[in-house]
């Protein structure tokens, strides 16, 4: 399901050129070229990702992997070498620029869209803070032009039932099995059972690694709080068949049993998986399950595999499981000096971020795998208590973090560039002082010559910051003061009139962070913040400035811009930029625009950037004409680049109307398998139950720097943040 599997990460992910499109899993991807380490699966970094054993292999279009030594699944070929010059640590590899602003968007675009709220209730929805620190869902649309329930559960679930049962093309069968784990089991549903694991538990030992690590994957997007589904994924991330088997037992004597060991790639998926069914969680129980099995097996046999996928996985997991806040245990500091201690059972909320953190401060662990440390511990500060007794907590984190950051600190950049992305989620804009210091350190960055990207990352962080009030005396005290080493907005509107290079547009994309976070913390915005972005937008000749700016006055909704955005859109023949032009038009909801925009995904069929950023910007307004045309379009279609831009067209504008459609295409033998599997793909973005993708989970403020095969892998579209 290579094919389809890419074609998800670029249904869901951003418009870039960077890197040619490739497919699996039941998406397609156009994200990030090798990062750096390359691929983080090897041992040593530097040069091009070294497969490890296990790896998929690279399915044609209408067949399955080839099976080799392993249960279940393959070793593989690993991701295509990247091309283009990359820097990192002085040195020069193959690659494609990483410090271009597109990246970012393209992981953390989803709760500036809300897309699915929009479609669904027909126009622009705001954003919610919650979901921009990792937790809970969002959106509030009326599923008006939702799928309803009847049609979910009596015409597209048997459909792709019936496909699981009939095909084997690699394609077809994740595409289908991703689609029914997003659609989810019948709430309605009283056996209390989850009807939908033992369609997935059947592909559990398939000998193509690619649906054996899907299955797994899909028990978690599943995220039914079913502990026999926990059992499972918790034996494979141990490589404990016989635990497997056991909880299979339990929902089913007549399913497939598994048998042998499990690769690092079904374990990863595993972990990811458990954090996936742990964000969701509501029972205590459950998520002290999955957070004591997350850090036993990264502190010890994750360690042993030989690459840092398991291991990056289990601490990305750790930190979508918010266990419950204790506030007795916080009111005891550790020792500045030595720091947390590492809890031998994780009991509470800070149990878990003492774990985190004794495991970032041990630098034993390689580097690549601790710069995951400490993003998961921002997502689980949100909500914690801040009164005097537990301050501690967040003072001793934030003040490590800057330390590490610090231009004097011999700390690796990737290490850096995550203290940078955690603090951004960390600090608030008040007159407190720890907040003070947060800002003037983030506000030196931009001195630092050493590395491109935390300096871009730390724009982004104050933009963040900026946008957040605070609960001290002076809540937007950051906004206050003349001086651009004081003032959030001086300080970016001085980088966008004098930045030079790629930091110039990161700049601008970040004021319109900072704005937006300010709306929808129902904050005053500054006019002269979006007359800033649109002038520069005006005079902007570079389709990477284009791009920045025109997203920047999309996601500040800044309803004066919509004549510059349509001039550009008409005059910006650059696929890339001209399509951010399409997708800020729909931000701002200019509907003088839908007829263009309608126009040039008629003529896009070979366009597929250019495409899919025009669907998103119909759907953004709720425009739904053009679904039957896209239907017609994705069954004659022979391109795997152009079958993956309408679907994810589908995906982005489709409601209850394009399901008929979609179940006669998926069910046409006649039509190409990519077709039949991207049909499968686009109903289960339409018929989701969740508002933003399930990967957006992952993906949002993660440091995709610090890669690995098995969270994004550009070259083989395999990773978890390239399935659709």
């Amino acid at each position: 399901m290579k094919n389809i599997l890419l074609a998800g990460a670029l249904i869901s992910g951003s418009a870039l050129s960077l890197t040619g499109t490739t497919f699996g899993h039941g998406g397609t991807y156009r994200g990030p070229g090798d990062t750096v380490p390359a691929g983080g699966g090897g041992s040593t970094g530097g040069g091009p990702a070294t497969p490890g054993s296990g790896g998929p292999t690279t399915p044609t279009p209408g067949g399955p992997t080839t099976p080799g030594a392993g249960t279940p699944g393959a070793p593989g070929t690993g991701p295509a070498a990247p091309t283009g010059p990359r820097t990192q640590g002085g040195s020069t590899d193959a690659g494609p620029d990483l410090s271009v602003w597109q990246f970012w968007w393209g992981f953390n675009k989803e709760p500036y869209l809300n897309l699915r709220a929009a479609v669904q209730s027909g126009g622009v929805l705001t954003g919610s803070d919650d979901f921009f620190i990792g937790r809970g869902e969002q959106g509030t649309a009326k599923d008006t032009l939702r799928p309803s329930e009847e049609v979910i559960r009596g015409q597209v679930v048997p459909a792709l039932k019936q496909i699981l049962k009939e095909e084997r093309n690699n394609n077809i069968l994740t595409g289908a099995m991703v689609a029914l784990a997003k659609i989810g089991d019948d709430p309605k549903a009283e056996s209390g059972k989850s009807e939908m694991a033992a369609e997935f538990i059947r592909f559990l030992g398939d000998p193509t690694q690619e649906v054996a690590e899907t299955a797994a994957l899909c028990l978690g997007i599943l995220a039914t709080e079913s502990p026999d589904n926990i059992a499972i994924l918790v034996g494979i991330l141990e490589d404990d068949s016989n635990k497997v088997n056991e909880a299979i037992a339990k929902i089913g004597t007549d399913l497939p049993k598994v048998s042998g060991k499990f690769n690092f790639r079904n374990r990863a998926f595993a972990a990811y998986g458990l954090g996936l069914i742990g964000a969701r969680a509501a029972d205590e129980g459950n998520k002290a399950t999955i957070a004591n099995a997350l850090a036993t097996v990264a502190d010890g046999p994750a360690k042993k595999i030989g690459n840092y996928d398991v291991s990056v996985s289990c601490l990305v997991a750790m930190g979508l499981v918010p266990m419950t806040i204790d506030e007795a245990a916080m009111g005891t500091p550790v020792d500045a000096k030595k720091g947390f201690a590492r809890p031998t059972v994780l009991k509470n909320r800070l149990d878990q971020v003492a774990w985190l953190m004794s495991y970032y401060q041990d630098e034993q662990n390689t580097f690549l795998v601790r710069a995951h440390a400490p993003r998961a511990v921002a997502n689980l500060l949100h909500g914690m208590p801040t009164g005097k007794e537990q301050a501690w907590v967040r003072e001793t984190i934030a003040n490590r973090f800057m330390a590490d950051m610090d231009k004097l600190s011999k700390a690796e950049n990737e290490i850096k560039q995550s203290c940078i992305l955690a603090l951004g989620q960390i600090g608030d804009c008040d007159d407190d002082a720890l907040d003070i210091e947060l800002r003037k350190q983030l506000f030196e960055v931009k001195e630092e010559l050493s590395d491109q990207m935390t300096r871009n990352f730390a724009a982004i962080a104050l933009g963040q910051i900026g946008g957040r009030p605070g609960p001290g005396a002076n809540p937007l005290a950051g906004l206050e003061g003349k001086k651009k080493d004081e003032n959030v907005r001086v300080f970016l509107l001085d980088a966008l009139e004098k930045g030079k290079g790629v930091y110039r547009s990161w700049a601008g994309l970040s004021v319109g962070v900072l704005e937006r976070a300010l709306l929808d913390a129902k904050q005053p915005t500054s006019g002269d913040m979006k007359l800033a972005v649109r002038a520069a937008l005006k005079d902007a000749k570079q389709p990477l400035e284009i791009g920045a700016f025109a997203i920047s006055a999309g996601i500040m909704q800044d309803q004066d811009a919509k004549e510059i955005l349509r001039e550009k859109f008409t005059n910006t023949s650059e696929d890339d930029a001209r399509g951010y032009v399409a997708v800020a038009l729909g931000l701002v909801n200019d509907r003088e625009a839908i007829a263009s925009i309608q126009e040039i995904i008629k003529k896009a069929k070979y366009r597929p950037d250019l495409l899919k950023s025009a669907a998103i910007g119909l759907g953004l307004m709720g425009d739904k004409t053009i679904v039957e045309y896209l239907v017609t379009m994705l069954s004659e279609s022979t391109g795997l680049s152009s079958q993956a831009a309408i679907s994810s067209a589908l995906g982005f504008i489709g409601d209850k109307r394009s399901i008929d459609p979609l179940i006669k295409l998926m069910q046409d033998k006649q039509k190409t398998d990519t077709a039949r599997g991207f049909a499968a793909a686009a109903m289960g973005i339409v018929a989701d139950k969740e508002m933003l993708p399930w990967n957006a989970k992952i993906s949002v403020n993660i440091n995709y720097r610090a890669n690995t095969p098995t969270l994004t892998s550009p070259g083989a579209g395999t990773g978890i943040l390239d399935i659709l």
